[in-house]
């Protein structure tokens, strides 16, 4: 499982002479703006403009750093502290451009969706799901966050699943959007958590992931993993559990449990010893050993490598003709492969499930979880 930490990435200001200085009119235009905008313009944005709307309405940073426990908090501070002396109207300049850049690309993104694309699923914010040539692509569609898990991805995964799994579709396949296959988990789905909502926490966390991983267990027909990118977490744990992975030669797989003081999730504490062999598992699952598109292929996880630049190509016109077999005949095999293991799936991912919801709660999780912040926050 991936925590990522927050990255508050440099935020380059440079004024000419030609710059003509906001009035404050149109900064309070731009306020205004922000709040109608329809999409989440990402965490690394919000805390851009954050900072900006603090250094611009009450100058450099004058308030105490938060501890480091407060994640959120501290983020914030960061960012407003790493304006430095910025002057208050170049905050407004800078604030009142970051919005309207973001307008105009919801703008376009708008105009865009006005002719969907063919087999578009309607419904969805965080994935593409498309149905065509009888394949339906579930796509993870958060690329500026590196397609990283949050709750409403996960809801979204599951209901993806069992959409495709009574479509008329042959097989499904799931696969990123950019350069990233996930990155894992989300930051959202650990912070801002207040000391008396971390049981809460644990137990709505652990019921959801054995939902997610359930879906993947108790799928009806082939389901194929498009692994276009790096692989991080719960992402790589259930690629255990498709039928097929076809990986670029680019892709990395990365599950660091017990880096972040937790333990192994998407049935692989059982199914990767049985692919790739007890002491390969152990290296992967308990010392977060990253592998290779090769390596991962070597050892069982990926069934074949293709050379980045014709992966797409190549695997696509693989996909199409599996998907052009007889239907019901790919689902009865399916079953009868699945069915002998799905009660044992089931029971490992209720015993996973467990077990991560009382290491959630433990201190060495949550040291771990600040431990490895602080080593990003330092890159």
């Amino acid at each position: 499982r991936q925590a990522q930490a927050v990255c508050i990435p440099a935020i380059h200001l440079h004024m000419t002479a030609a710059t003509m200085q906001v009035s404050q009119k149109d900064f309070e235009k731009a306020q205004e703006q922000l709040k109608l905008l329809k999409k989440d313009p990402g965490n690394e944005t919000k805390l851009k403009l954050y900072a900006l709307f603090k250094q611009a309405t009450e100058g450099p940073c004058n308030s105490p750093k938060p501890g480091m426990l407060d994640f959120v908090k501290k983020a914030k501070w960061d960012a407003w502290n790493s304006l430095g002396n910025l002057s208050q109207d170049n905050a407004r300049q800078k604030y009142t451009e970051l919005v309207s850049s973001l307008v105009s690309a919801e703008s376009a993104g708008q105009n865009k969706d006005a002719s969907p694309e063919e087999g578009r699923h309607d419904g969805y914010e965080t994935i593409l799901v498309t149905t065509k040539n009888n394949i339906t692509k579930i796509m993870f569609n958060r690329p500026d966050r590196k397609n990283a898990i949050n709750h409403k991805m996960y809801r979204e995964i599951i209901k993806a699943l069992e959409e495709a799994g009574k479509d008329d579709s042959t097989i499904a396949v799931i696969t990123g959007n950019g350069d990233y296959y996930s990155s894992g988990n989300d930051l959202n789905n650990f912070t801002n958590i207040q000391p008396g909502e971390m049981e809460k926490m644990a137990k709505d966390g652990a019921v959801l992931l054995k939902e997610f991983v359930g879906h993947f267990i108790d799928f009806p027909k082939p389901l194929i993993a498009v692994v276009n990118g790096p692989a991080i977490g719960i992402c790589v744990t259930v690629l255990g559990l498709c039928d097929i992975v076809y990986a670029s030669d680019r892709a990395t797989f990365h599950s660091p449990f017990s880096q972040l003081g937790q333990s192994p999730e998407g049935c692989s504490s059982y199914l990767f010893p049985k692919i790739m062999g007890l002491a390969k598992a152990n290296e992967i699952l308990l010392f977060n050993k990253k592998l290779t598109a090769a390596e991962a292929c070597a050892q069982g996880l990926v069934t074949e490598v293709f050379p980045d630049r014709t992966f797409q190509k190549e695997v696509w016109a693989r996909l199409e003709a599996y998907a052009s077999l007889p239907k019901n005949s790919l689902a009865v095999s399916k079953q009868l492969l699945r069915s002998v293991e799905k009660e044992k799936l089931h029971e490992v991912n209720n015993k996973e499930c467990e077990v991560l919801k009382e290491r959630w709660l433990s201190d060495e999780c949550v040291n771990a979880i600040v431990s490895f912040f602080q080593k990003k926050s330092k890159l």
